[in-house]
């Protein structure tokens, strides 16, 4: 019997495989242990296994191990026994085992044989094995390359075989993608016709290690071209494969596209080396020109530019752009900035990032495109240059000759150079302002002390030491204590340093001392600097030298508080004393009067006399009322003739009475001036709180309208503010108000009132009289509204309405009558010296009119021709010029200064009526009545008499020489149908 067993590894057991013959069924309880230390081991087939040696047994039946089976298997009794090991891979495998029921069946011979079969067993096995091996190769391979291929053909990296004398062997698609190329024209080159010129001769060494064997793997940085030109970085990692005698055969190259990490490594050297550039303090140009070479060489196919906006922000100029035409830089530069402005002059006015791929279409270059192509330029990319606040400075643009959009790693790039440029702009502008306030600081007129947190001085500037005479030397380290003029109390020092304190800041006025030790005023700021921590790290104490403002500003207070020229209080000063002693009056209980006081006729003294004289006669009278008043009182000027009394703490209203009877007493005194005695009286007006009231507008408005009230009535008086002039100054304001709108609602009205010639009796002129028939109140006074309307500045109108009235009604006269009558229309002097006089404009009018202007004259007061200025004399010019005639109003009751009336042109003389009143009766007016027709004859002047009544008064006019006459006894005013009618009774009787 013979039978085959495999070790078996887990169990540690020889396991029955195969078997033949009889006494099989010993196979069917068998126990062979492997191990050295199991009973079972004492089997043939066991020992032969494990000791990898024949185990013969020639006496199967008295072998111990045999004694030790079981009886069924012991039955058996064979005679002999060989057990004989198979190896695997050098190692114990199995056991065949052969039984012979003969006893030294295994000889020399037979044991040779059977272990020559083992050993075949043990070749045979190591066949299967190495089949095995050599099939699980195959398909290992064939795995292998299945997965290269995928790897090959899907991976992100590019991938490629290539030869020296093939070129590209092969390449995977993302190869193609990285460099833009079809897979058929990457075939057709080689690589070195791909790789940058300037790793091209390390690429080759590189290369040349690989084929001679030197080195098996490379790994490289190598850039390589992109179809469209531009550069891409990579990663090469080379491994050489080499045949079985360790020839090369081809270089398998997997590459990885490294541009981004490059690129930001080209960005952070750039970064590196513009902030280096700052450090050291390089100029902006430098700085810019820096940015601009980094730019460019890391994109070498752009041209970069920087363009800065101007102070005004309005506008961009060149900053930097050495690869664009010069012509190109100088057009735009300067350009305004925009919406539609190109790249740059929209991306400065948004803010925001203009990408335009193709400047020829684009509607933003639409103004630049000529200049574009001129240039050579295809695409441009603008970047807003922002500051840290925000602010635009400019912009960064990169340029390209095609039309093209900027990738992910561009844009990177222009972000980064954009923030670079803000950097230096910014460190430039720091550096002036510092530059600029080391200026200051050395160049100020202010003084300017810096101490510590203890307020020990450390520095102080040029203008400290003019100011003070001190020098640093003089005060470093010492407290600002030093300084103190001794005007002020710690108290005062304290609740500076106290605000300070709390607020960080102080100012105002202080009196310090010089190093000579006088005390000078100084207008101070006190100022605090701050560490990081927040504590106080320095005091800024800025002071300017103000003696000179403290004198100006008491010369101001007191222009602004007292009259210059009486050096009494003015009006200011006036209104802010009445209401203190309205306060204290009321407080107290007490009354208290106010006086207004006016010069009766001081015009005239201005008028014939000069106001050089008037002014001296205004410190006279000034003088004269501070001697009828006590400390107490308040004596003012209020402007012009005009003075002002303030008498307070009074018991009873005659005390303010009696007060202003002594004023008018004295000023009623005759005034010395240059040898001459000047007569000048004054009327006054008084008012008293609480009496009248207890407000300071409304006591000046009494006391003004009883000086009105005195005025009125004759003069050189004292009148007591009463309920009635109260009532009467609302009339005059009503009045005012109504007057305004009088004009256009056709409330004026003319009278004429006929100028008869003394000789013949015939009507000759006429004078223009102007009526107020007031819708509610009738027919008004001349003499009531027309000072009113000249107080106002409404005269100006109103004369010109009357002139343009009178000349339409003296036009339909003469075309009517066909007569050369003249009408005389008065002018006011402030209608006369105003600026809204146009000559022209009434000239033009009586062209219009169709009115020769010898038909009209004005009439005018003697006031007007004293010291007239040069716009009166240029206006009666006029009128001698256009023909009108020029009549004297009123002459003999001013004060006349006669060489006037040989320096202009004047045609009559109108003698007043106080005159022709009584010249019946008394002698002298008929004297100087004579005297001025004799005067006025004698210059070529005609003569007419106001105000004549009676026939025996224009028979004395004629006697005199007087040439005409006007007044009651000829006719009165009359209507304009009124003296139409006259007129026609008149000049054609029949």
């Amino acid at each position: 019997m013979a039978w085959i067993g495999v070790c078996d590894p887990e169990s540690k057991r020889v396991v029955p495989v195969e078997s033949y013959g009889a006494g099989t069924d010993y196979l069917t309880d068998i126990n062979t242990s492997t191990q050295p230390t199991s009973p079972e081991h004492l089997d043939a087939s066991a020992a032969a296994c494990c000791n990898n040696n024949a185990v013969v047994n020639n006496d199967w039946a008295n072998n111990s191990g045999s004694a030790a089976l079981p009886d069924h298997i012991s039955d058996l009794r064979w005679g002999s026994s060989g057990s004989f090991p198979i190896r695997r891979d050098g190692k114990p495998f199995a056991v065949f085992s052969v039984y012979h029921c003969a006893k030294g069946f295994f000889d020399d011979e037979v044991t040779k044989l059977f272990n020559e079969l083992a050993r075949d067993l043990t070749f045979a096995l190591g066949n299967l094995d190495r089949e095995k091996q050599r099939q699980d190769a195959v398909e290992a391979l064939r795995l292998s390359e299945q997965h290269f291929r995928a790897y090959f053909e899907r991976t992100m990296f590019g991938m490629a075989t290539t030869s020296p004398g093939k070129g590209w062997i092969e390449v995977n698609q993302a190869l193609c993608d990285m460099l833009g190329y079809t897979q058929s024209e990457l075939l057709a080159s080689t690589w070195t016709d791909l790789v940058h010129p300037e790793d091209l001769k390390d690429g080759q060494i590189e290369y040349q290690q690989l084929i001679d064997g030197t080195v098996d793997e490379q790994s490289v940085e190598r850039r390589f071209i992109h179809k469209s030109g531009r550069f891409i970085d990579t990663h090469l990692a080379l491994r050489a494969v080499r045949n079985a005698d360790n020839g090369f055969v081809y270089v398998v190259a997997l590459i990885e596209d490294i541009s981004p990490r490059k690129m930001a490594e080209r960005r952070e050297l750039m970064r590196q080396e513009t902030l280096e550039q700052v450090a050291k303090g390089g100029s902006l140009d430098e700085t810019l020109s820096q940015v601009i070479a980094s730019a460019e060489s890391i994109l070498p196919n752009s041209m970069c530019s920087i363009l800065l906006m101007d102070e005004e922000g309005k506008h961009l100029l060149s900053g930097a752009a050495p690869s664009l035409p010069e012509f190109f830089s100088k057009t735009i530069s300067g350009v305004e900035i925009g919406m539609g402005v190109g790249s740059c002059g929209t991306a400065a006015f948004t803010g925001e990032r203009v990408v335009v791929e193709n400047v020829a279409s684009h509607p933003y270059w639409e103004n630049f495109k000529d200049l574009a192509a001129s240039a050579g330029l295809g695409a441009c990319w603008s970047e807003p240059i922002h500051s840290s606040s925000g602010k635009v400075l400019g912009t960064f643009a990169i340029y390209r000759k095609e039309p093209s959009a900027p990738d992910k790693q561009e844009i990177l790039l222009i972000e980064k150079a954009a923030n670079l440029v803000s950097i230096a702009i910014e460190r430039t502008h720091a550096e002036e302002e510092l530059h600029l306030a080391s200026s200051i600081y050395e160049n100020t007129a202010e003084a300017l002390l810096v101490t510590d947190a203890s307020n020990r001085i450390i520095a102080l500037n040029p203008a400290f030491t003019r100011i003070t005479g001190y020098t640093l030397e003089d005060l470093r380290g010492r407290d600002t204590s030093v300084l103190h003029s001794g005007r002020h109390s710690a108290d005062f020092y304290q609740a500076i340093w106290a605000d300070v304190a709390l607020k960080g800041f102080w100012q105002g006025e202080t009196w310090n001392r010089r190093k000579s030790g006088e005390a000078f005023p100084s207008w101070l700021t006190v100022s605090v600097i701050h560490n990081d921590k927040g504590d106080i790290l320095r005091h800024v104490i800025m002071g300017s030298d103000i003696t000179d403002k403290v004198r100006t500003d008491e010369l101001v207070w007191r222009q602004a508080n007292y009259d210059f020229l009486t050096g009494l209080p003015n009006r200011h000063m006036f209104q802010d004393r009445l209401d203190q002693e309205i306060r204290a009056s009321l407080n107290h209980g007490s009354m208290l009067a106010l006086l207004i006081i006016d010069l009766d006729h001081f015009k005239y003294v201005n008028d014939s006399l000069g106001h050089s004289i008037g002014d001296r006669l205004l410190v006279k009278a000034a003088s004269r009322i501070n001697g009828c008043v006590s400390d107490s009182d308040t004596v003012a000027r209020m402007g012009g003739d005009e003075f002002t009394v303030i008498l307070p703490r009074l018991t009873n209203t005659l005390e303010g009475e009696k007060v202003a009877e002594q004023i008018i007493s004295a000023l009623a005194e005759p005034y010395s001036i240059d040898g001459e005695s000047i007569y000048v009286q004054a009327s006054i007006g008084i008012t008293f709180c609480p009496n009248d009231a207890s407000d300071v507008d409304q006591l000046i408005s009494n006391a003004d309208q009883a000086m009105y009230a005195s005025k009125t009535s004759g003069r050189n008086r004292l009148s007591y503010f009463t309920q009635s002039l109260h009532d009467e100054a609302r009339k005059r304001l009503m009045l005012i108000n109504d007057m305004r709108s009088a004009v256009n609602n056709g409330q004026f009205e003319l009278h004429f009132q006929p100028i008869v010639n003394l000789t013949t009796g015939k009507v000759c002129n006429a004078e223009a009289l102007i009526r107020w028939n007031h819708p509610e109140h009738g027919m008004i006074s001349p003499a009531e509204f027309i000072p009113l309307a000249e107080e106002t500045g409404l005269i100006v109108g109103i004369g010109d309405w009357v002139f343009r009235e009178a000349a339409r009604q003296t036009k339909r006269w003469s075309d009517l009558l066909n007569t050369g009558m003249q009408v005389s229309v008065n002018m006011s002097p402030v209608q006369f010296q105003s600026s809204a006089l146009n000559i022209a404009d009434w000239l033009d009018h009586l062209k219009t009119l169709g009115l020769d202007p010898s038909y009209l004259s004005i009439e005018i007061t003697e006031g007007l021709l004293l010291n007239a200025s040069d716009g009166v004399k240029d206006k009666l010019l006029r009128f001698r010029d256009a023909g009108i005639q020029v009549a004297i109003d009123d002459f003999g009751v001013g004060y006349s200064a006669l060489s006037y009336l040989k320096r202009f042109d004047i045609d009559y003389l109108k003698i007043d009526q106080s005159f022709i009143h009584n010249i019946e009766t008394d002698q002298n007016d008929l004297v100087l009545s004579e005297a001025i027709a004799i005067m006025a004859h004698r210059l070529g002047l005609k003569v007419i008499a106001e105000g004549v009544e009676t026939e025996a008064q224009r028979q004395l006019l004629l006697e005199i020489g007087c040439d005409y006459g006007q007044g009651y006894l000829f006719s009165r005013p009359l209507s304009v149908t009124a003296f139409e009618d006259f007129l026609m009774k008149t000049l054609k009787p029949n």
